[in-house]
């Protein structure tokens, strides 16, 4: 490994000197300027690993130079060796406030220079590797939790396939009503981290689906009230199946199955919970579900306009659905419309494979 070593000296003698010393080392290359701003524009633009500045310079002196190299980005940790024929202690503790690594006071003994210059390459080294060695780690586990991530992504679409196989709801529901509830979320000012876990979260919030008999589920007609109670449990069956999870994803699913029938006006279930003791994912999750269901074609139903379905939305505002989320939505209708093409357009491929 060859080092590059920057000498910085308005003396022309000294530059000579260090330039000869660094080159009897053996393992560096030099890089020579009597100018101080000049020596300091090239270390600002260039990889370097050792600094060699002399203290009494003008224009520029050593402990100026030093700390506009530290403030340059990616240059706080390159090792810098101060000459000086200052012995004084409090231009070294300026110069350590500056952030120099070492001192070498003049005359300059020339063992004393190479040992000091090496041990200073070496150290720079060492930490470079640690750095290196980190962002490796870093690297890794990026990799990992990515591949967990892909994992915990593929367990939530096989549960959510798994209700598919039990409801007449369609995946293409199912991701829509995902990106509606992402949209809702965006445009109320949740964080990123939020919107992307409503997204992948969401499609579980009718899992409990999966412990509700057939003869319920699937009756074209309308329930009767016996046969609604029971319809009602698949909230509390889906969060039973959720909860508990160490997993970000399902514990926010868990919340979703349990409160995205719950109403603002508290008429909902399965705790009647009323405006804001209902989670606003379950708040953002129900408007999404609905208007997506309006619109979508079942045995029992023909699909809602876009239109026709915003009004009755609108209009349930306060009443079953949290006006911003409501308000959100509309106000986005553009998005809502390219959602509802785009997952159109997947369930016609879907059904034509």
């Amino acid at each position: 490994m060859t080092y590059q070593v920057l000498i910085v000296d308005d003396a022309e003698i000294n530059l000579i000197l260090f330039e000869a010393l660094i080159r009897r080392m053996g393992n560096s290359e030099s890089k020579t300027f009597s100018s101080s701003p000049d020596g300091l524009a090239w270390a600002q633009n260039h990889d370097i690993d050792l600094v060699i500045v002399d203290y009494m310079m003008p224009e520029l002196d050593g402990i100026r130079f030093i700390s506009e190299l530290r403030a340059t980005p990616g240059k706080a940790d390159v090792p810098v060796l101060m000459i000086t024929a200052n012995d004084q202690k409090q231009i070294r503790y300026r110069a350590l406030d500056a952030g120099a690594t070492d001192f070498l006071t003049k005359p300059v003994d020339k063992v004393e220079f190479i040992a000091r210059a090496n041990n200073m390459l070496l150290l720079g080294a060492s930490r470079k590797a640690l750095a290196n060695r980190a962002e490796w780690l870093a690297s890794e586990v990026r990799k990992a939790t990515a591949e967990i991530v892909q994992r915990e992504r593929e367990t939530v679409i096989r549960l959510s396939k798994a209700a598919e196989y039990r409801d007449p709801e369609t995946g293409a529901h199912i991701l829509r009503m995902a990106h509606y509830s992402e949209l809702i979320a965006k445009g109320l000012g949740l964080p990123h981290a939020d919107q992307e876990l409503l997204l992948e979260a969401s499609p579980m919030h009718d899992i409990g689906k999966v412990g509700i008999a057939d003869h319920i589920l699937l009756k074209p007609g309308r329930l009767t009230p016996e046969e609604f109670e029971i319809m009602k449990q698949h909230a509390l069956f889906g969060y039973e199946i959720l909860k508990g999870s160490s997993s970000k994803v399902l514990q926010a699913g868990a919340e979703i199955a349990l409160a995205h029938h719950e109403k603002y006006d508290g008429s909902g279930y399965p705790h009647g919970l009323k405006g804001e003791e209902i989670p606003i994912f379950s708040r953002i999750v129900a408007v999404a579900d609905v208007f997506d269901a309006l619109t979508s074609a079942r045995p029992y139903k023909i699909a809602w306009s876009l239109e026709r379905a915003a009004e009755h939305i609108k209009a349930s505002a306060g009443i079953h659905f949290d006006p911003k989320c409501v308000a959100t939505l509309l106000a986005n209708w553009e998005e809502v419309q390219e959602i509802r093409q785009r997952f159109q357009d997947y369930e016609k491929a879907h059904r034509a494979g």
